[in-house]
């Protein structure tokens, strides 16, 4: 099990495309944020975040 992240919205995933943006994912990637409320979350407003879960802080 490797865990990727998506080259734009920098979801977690396990899989090579994000289903969300549909770009490739990669496995260099830093920093490990979760997000379970992104309507009353500061961090969640400054990256743009509008669904819960797991993210990656830097994506390469």
């Amino acid at each position: 099990m490797v865990v990727k992240a998506c080259t734009k919205c920098h979801r977690l995933m396990e899989e090579e495309r994000c289903f969300i943006c549909d770009l490739p994912s990669s496995i260099n990637w830093s920093g490990l944020l979760i997000i379970i409320d992104p309507e009353n979350s500061d961090i969640a407003k400054e990256l743009h975040i509008t669904l819960p879960g797991e993210y990656a802080l830097r994506v390469r």
